[in-house]
């Protein structure tokens, strides 16, 4: 039989990363190329408590269906959260619960976009996020990034030219993958753009309550008293990201369309999983669990940049990051950076090519990225001097 396939999905290629997974699986490969949290950071004696409990007192509460804009104490206590620790939401937004904050991207551009519209994204920006606008017909828009966020420039050039953009699309903070974080003066910039130009800032912020080092930069939405941001949070990097809890806090009409999209789409988040990440804001430090993830990850990543500067320099150059996941690699001009990638993969090391991230894969790039917080101490080391020994040879 021939299959017709829609045309929103005809187009679009399968995650680079996932892809690459494949690769990861084997046991002999040193995979820096995922996107997950340090095996040791999850809480799981503390989740063990709390789903035991949870389903020896309370199982219906965790095994009928619930409301499709999340688990009302869980919506609460994060929107008492968010307002206290980031001066997050005013009286014209509201917050729902989502399935990851990639849930948030797709009942966003659902939500705001006709097939033809035009997301202005960072360029380069995350594949998923960008998948996601995608699969809805949209145009993406890159704009290039600096070393503290977006080109304001090349922002409002984009802007003047696309009477059809709906929002523009950042991750302000140890932006995935580059490592970025937009500085204040361009996050004031930005949202004087989109109040300038009539669009909306979508704002993904997953990392940012696991800065390690530098002062806190204030969130775009903190800013917000005209309802002109989508702010989407997630427990995926300070909890877990296997139950899938993320949310969005948002203007309360932008909400209400995407809770009935969401409601088409899986009816409600896993409740077990919004209760779980209830009870554990509620029973234990919360704070003090995030300061062990700090330090966690302040530690693994000064690591893994020792290990950079003694065996990539200078033939590759990255991005020193405060926060966040990824490191930022750019090979020398001349170098193919695919082949690259390809050949790491040979001698046992995966990371992700560049391109994969940009919104015109074709584009020209000689970045690729790595993730630090997934393999051990001794991944790292063999690693990293696998790809500066490559490096070496290549740039001969």
């Amino acid at each position: 039989m021939e299959y017709h396939i829609s045309a929103c999905v005809q187009n679009l290629k399968p995650s680079a990363i996932r892809e690459i997974f494949k690769y990861a699986a084997d046991p002999a490969v040193i995979s820096l190329s995922a996107g997950n949290p340090a095996p040791e950071a999850f809480p799981a004696k503390e989740i063990a408590e709390i789903s035991a409990d949870l389903l020896a007192n309370r199982p219906i509460d965790a095994l009928q269906y619930s409301v499709t804009e999340g688990y009302p104490a869980l919506r609460n206590r994060l929107a008492a959260y968010m307002k206290e620790n980031h001066n997050v939401g005013r009286e014209q937004d509201d917050i729902i619960i989502t399935s990851g904050a990639q849930q948030v991207m797709s009942l966003a551009a659902k939500t705001l976009c006709d097939p033809g519209d035009v997301v202005i994204c960072e360029a380069p920006s995350f594949i998923g996020s960008l998948n996601s606008f995608r699969s809805f017909n949209v145009r993406l828009r890159g704009v290039p990034m600096e070393n503290d966020g977006m080109d304001i420039a090349a922002l409002e050039q984009a802007l003047k030219e696309e009477p059809r953009a709906r929002f523009i699309y950042t991750i302000p903070n140890f932006q995935n993958p580059s490592g970025v974080t937009m500085s204040m003066e361009k996050r004031r910039a930005v949202y004087d753009l989109a109040k300038k130009y009539g669009v909306l800032i979508l704002e993904d912020n997953p990392y940012g309550d696991i800065r390690f080092s530098g002062e806190p930069v204030p969130c775009i939405k903190s800013l917000d008293e005209d309802g002109l941001v989508l702010y989407a949070g997630t427990f995926s990097k300070v909890i877990s990201p296997g139950i899938r809890v993320g949310y969005a806090i948002g203007p309360k009409p932008v909400l209400q369309k995407m809770i009935v999209c969401k409601q088409g789409q899986d009816v409600h988040t896993n409740i077990w999983s919004q209760i779980v990440c209830d009870e554990f804001m509620a029973r234990y430090d919360y704070n003090a669990h995030l300061e062990r993830l700090r330090k966690l990850y302040r530690e693994k990543a000064a690591y893994t940049m020792d290990l950079m500067d003694r065996y990539l320099a200078p033939e590759i150059t990255y991005n020193r990051i405060e926060g966040g996941l990824f490191l930022w690699c750019r090979l020398p001009d001349g170098v193919d950076m695919p082949a690259f990638c390809k050949e790491s993969v040979l001698r046992k090391v995966c990371v992700v090519p560049g391109n994969s991230f940009l919104t015109d894969e074709n584009d020209p790039c000689q970045s690729f990225r790595i993730n630090y917080s997934t393999p051990t101490n001794d991944q790292l080391a063999r690693g990293i001097e696998i790809l500066g020994n490559l490096a070496k040879e290549v740039c001969r």
